[in-house]
């Protein structure tokens, strides 16, 4: 060992066994050479040969980088870039709503997207394994499930199918110049009629059923393998709805009044941007249209290989989600200009928010042109391809996040996402009921909102404060081999947290109880819909509470451990805790605030980036 009889000295190195993994056990190998008449020996040993090795399953990739990228444009872009940005970007002032939609995407959306693709792909773990970073917010793994209910589920596309199975019910088969089209939808496709409210939902319609059967089956298949199935349904799935909206777009811009629609899509009023509200509808669309808070994009990114360049994905899907919402916007109005014209009236009567203007304004349009049944057809594919994207990548957060923390299910994938899609096929019922609708509508409104910008707030806390930006940027130098540079670290430290904070205040302070229509849900139904959104955000502190409770030692030892990530657990028990040490500039700082104390200044979460 100590030498070579040439006399040559001896080189040795260390080098890990397996790829850098900040979160897994390190098998390190001590390398030793020596040269013996011109041939070379080595052997190695494990430098703590006391520890029993422990044998890990290598975690799955994807096949293709494309696969990553089209799964992530897939769950990002969804029937909310058809419908509801058009809308927001007509209502609040045209081509001025992109200024604040813009900016808020700048210094809060890429961020937050950007540290999403770096955590999952650091730990290469589920929405809850993510904090092995910080256990004391591990209840913020809690989130994801429930808000994934209100992405496009099975449930809310489950009528898209319906006009390609039963025609003669459609609303498009009306006639051109019918009048009813939103009373034949709700009459002859949803039988709203036959429902009093939320209190009386009926049986399940068996028409819709029987496509929320198809759809579920379509999603088990595209699940049950994990990212190597899933990432080659994607190919279609994510690619469709852009060959359907060109096509959409060509037909749209050949209308009569086509041309109206898109001057009123684009006009310009800067006036409007003196009103708070619409600072608002463009913060809460940058929040929801990127999908930040629902775990997926963690889920996804844990599957990339460790020195795959995030950056530069953040970059490239949150460009591509942006240019779909605008691009769409087109599409929409070419038609709404066309069907102003038609009727005679101004586009604003027929400008409407919400699943009526995809499921109603929309089909009515398709029906007036030739070939309206073709045009029906790949119209709502378009829709059921954009559903099926959401729906994967809420269920993939689930069943990863699941999977990651308990290797029972990991073992039995299969089986278990079986479960998972059995799971939500039985939720799904209720809302292909009669007055499935008002389920929808409930659920829509309470568990996307305040409890997504709750579980979003939350994470940058933990990320950028406990965590630490200075940790958190030296973890994306390992990987892809750049620091992030100042703005990015000072976006997560202070404006994306100052960003969220806002949001959710404003989304508790201008919170209207739901409505469908003329129908106002009663109190229990608005008591049911914050006890779903609060069961999630409840998690959080629960969750605390139990972690130091079941930490031994003094409550500051019991927070060291509760905030130090997993692996620097050895620094606790010598009293070394990073996140407790003060930087010396606010120390000096502290000392004048307090010049009569001679205590040492009290123990804090470290303020420096």
């Amino acid at each position: 060992w100590g030498g070579s009889k040439a006399g040559v000295p001896m080189s040795s190195g260390v080098a890990p066994a397996k790829e850098p993994n900040a979160t897994g056990p390190k098998a390190v190998e001590l390398v030793l050479v020596k040269e013996q008449n011109g041939v070379q020996f080595t052997s190695s040993t494990l430098i703590n040969p006391t520890q029993t090795p422990v044998e890990t399953q290598e975690r799955e990739t994807w096949s293709k980088k494309v696969d990553f990228l089209l799964s992530v444009v897939g769950f990002a872009v969804d029937l909310a870039n058809v419908w509801r940005f058009p809308y927001l970007c007509y209502k609040n002032g045209g081509g001025a709503f992109l200024v604040p939609y813009l900016l808020f995407m700048a210094i809060a959306g890429v961020p937050l997207f950007y540290m999403e693709l770096a955590l999952g792909q650091f730990t290469r773990e589920g929405a809850a394994g993510v904090w092995k970073i910080c256990p004391l917010l591990k209840g913020n793994g809690g989130t994801p499930p429930h808000p994934a209910v209100a992405r496009p589920k099975p449930c809310a596309f489950a009528p898209a199918l319906l006009p390609v199975s039963a025609p003669g019910r459609s609303i498009l088969t009306l006639h051109p110049e019918a009048p009813a089209c939103p009373t034949l939808s709700r009459r002859g496709v949803l039988h709203l009629h036959e429902s009093r409210g939320i209190d009386d939902l009926g049986p399940p319609r068996w028409q819709l059923t029987s496509c929320l059967v198809l759809v579920i089956i379509l999603l088990y298949f595209s699940l049950w393998k994990g990212v190597k199935t899933s990432g080659k349904v994607v190919w279609i799935t994510a690619t469709m709805p852009y060959a359907v909206l060109f096509a959409l777009l060509l037909r749209g811009l050949t209308l009569p009044g086509a041309v109206d629609g898109i001057r009123a899509y684009l006009s310009v009023d800067f006036h409007r941007l003196c009103e708070s509200s619409v600072w608002i509808d463009a913060a809460t669309q940058v929040c929801f249209s990127l999908g930040v808070g629902f775990g997926v994009l963690i889920a996804f990114s844990s599957y990339n290989k460790f020195t795959n360049n995030c950056y530069r994905d953040a970059v490239i899907t949150t460009s591509v989600n942006s240019l779909t919402s605008f691009s769409s916007g087109f599409v929409v109005f070419s038609f709404l200009g066309y069907m102003a014209q038609k009727h005679s009236v101004p586009i604003g009567d027929v400008a409407k928010d919400g699943p009526g203007l995809i499921f109603i304004i929309y089909p009515e349009a398709l029906a007036t042109l030739p070939l309206s049944s073709a045009w029906a057809v790949v119209f709502f594919i378009m829709l059921l391809t954009l559903g099926i994207d959401s729906a994967m990548g809420g269920m993939e957060s689930v069943i990863t996040g699941l999977t990651d923390e308990f290797q029972l299910l990991h073992r039995h994938r299969e089986l278990f996402t079986l479960s998972i899609v059995l799971a939500t096929f039985f939720l799904s019922l209720f809302c292909v009921t009669n007055g499935g609708i008002y389920v929808f509508t409930l659920l829509d409104h309470f568990a996307a909102g305040t409890s997504i910008l709750f579980g979003v707030l939350i994470e940058a806390i933990g990320v950028a404060w406990f965590y630490g930006v200075r940790q958190f940027s030296d973890d994306i130098q390992q990987m892809t081999g750049r620091r992030p540079s100042l703005y990015w670290r000072l976006c997560w430290k202070f404006v994306s947290p100052c960003f969220l904070l806002f949001v959710v205040v404003v989304s508790v302070v201008t919170f209207r109880p739901p409505h469908y229509g003329a129908y106002a849900f009663p109190k229990w139904a608005n008591a049911l819909g914050w006890a779903i959104a609060s069961s999630s955000m409840c998690m959080v502190p629960v969750y605390a509470a139990y972690k130091l409770c079941s930490l031994p030692g003094s409550l500051r030892e019991k927070l060291a451990y509760a905030i130090t990530p997993e692996q620097e657990r050895e620094l606790v028990d010598s009293g070394e805790v990073r996140q407790f040490r003060v930087s010396a500039p606010l120390r000096v700082w502290l000392r004048r605030l307090r010049p009569c104390s001679r205590k040492r200044v009290p123990a804090c979460v470290r303020l420096s980036p």
